[in-house]
């Protein structure tokens, strides 16, 4: 098992921030606060359980929390939402943009109403915020795994289970989503700095749709007999992929990994489909989210940038309570 926790831009940890939290609420003086929590979409297991952690900061802090996006990770129907939502005027926004351009503009819009926004799971521009340069810097925190060292950590992870020589490839979703993108360049870079025995096929972009992945999956190892590994950049892309291996013939001797795990990922890992996984820390990323608003609304400072951590899933530790805690909950 490897299991990261880095709070890095806060350099606080929970029991510190709990600390600036009471001095917060001593500050805030009866003051009730709206704090609205807009996610890449409400029917994933990720963003349910990321609600579960800002609601309970919420109820620890006594802000009221609004929870409201759209049924599908895009910004065609989340904008309106975010819309709505401005029209609302919350104290605080958090938001995890479905895409890191087109959520710019519109986000300026809550800024010019008065609503400071911080970024959650996802990010606008580079990411890199109140530096004072570019149109997309004004957000003031943005709380999230570190998605590279996520990519990272997948590869270091298929390798050991490949020991170190193959073939790979990996399954993305589309180009400008912030946190795959990452993950695939990290995965990506590990691999071509640290594991030379393997070759990084190309990367697939499967439209998040999991059949998609799954033909993918099958015209790369028609294509590549010897195929022994796929680092799934989403849930989608990884079961996709792994029910087009086994469909192909090859389940059990391709291995896949993949990020995120929501309940369904524990049956997976023990019936062989997926091979490891890469949970996130979603709860953390709400209550970090909701801390964060609140310490800015009662006049404190908070960082640019809070990363949360990872634990890696497989079938050794699947069964540990430890290690189950963090498996995403619907």
């Amino acid at each position: 098992m490897e299991r990261r926790s880095v709070i890095g831009g806060l350099g606080l940890g929970l029991a510190g921030a709990a600390t600036l939290l009471s001095s917060g609420r001593a500050q805030a003086q009866g003051k009730s606060f709206t704090i609205a929590l807009i996610p890449g979409l409400t029917t994933d297991a990720f963003y349910i359980t990321m609600h579960r952690g800002a609601a309970a900061a919420a109820k620890a802090l006594g802000v009221n929390l609004v929870f409201q996006g759209a049924p599908s990770f895009n910004p065609v129907e989340q904008v309106p939402v975010l819309d709505a939502v401005i029209a609302r005027k919350p104290d605080a926004l958090l938001i995890a943009p479905t895409d890191k351009v087109q959520l710019v503009q519109p986000l300026q819009g809550a800024v010019s109403a008065g609503i400071p926004v911080i970024t959650v799971d996802t990010y606008i521009g580079s990411g890199v915020y109140q530096t004072g340069t570019g149109q997309a810097d004004f957000p003031l925190s943005y709380i999230a795994s570190n998605n590279t060292l996520g990519g990272q950590m997948g590869a270091r992870a298929l390798a050991k289970e490949l020991g170190g020589k193959g073939k790979v490839y990996v399954s993305n979703i589309q180009p400008g989503v912030s946190t795959t993108d990452e993950r695939t360049a990290g995965f990506i870079a590990e691999m071509k700095q640290n594991f030379p025995g393997i070759t990084v096929l190309p990367t697939q972009f499967n439209d998040d749709d999991a059949n998609k992945a799954a033909g993918q999956a099958q015209s790369v190892l028609a294509r590549n007999s010897d195929l022994a590994g796929i680092f799934g950049a989403n849930l989608f892309s990884a079961m996709g992929a792994a029910n087009g291996i086994q469909q192909g013939g090859a389940g059990g001797k391709v291995k896949v990994v993949a990020f995120d795990a929501p309940q369904t990922i524990i049956g997976n890992i023990k019936t062989g489909l997926i091979d490891i996984a890469i949970a996130q820390h979603p709860a953390e990323i709400g209550w970090f989210g909701v801390a964060a608003a609140y310490a800015h609304l009662t006049g404190q400072s908070i960082p640019p940038a809070i990363a949360t951590g990872f634990t890696i899933i497989d079938k050794q530790n699947v069964d540990d309570p430890a290690i189950q805690k963090f498996v995403y909950s619907a």
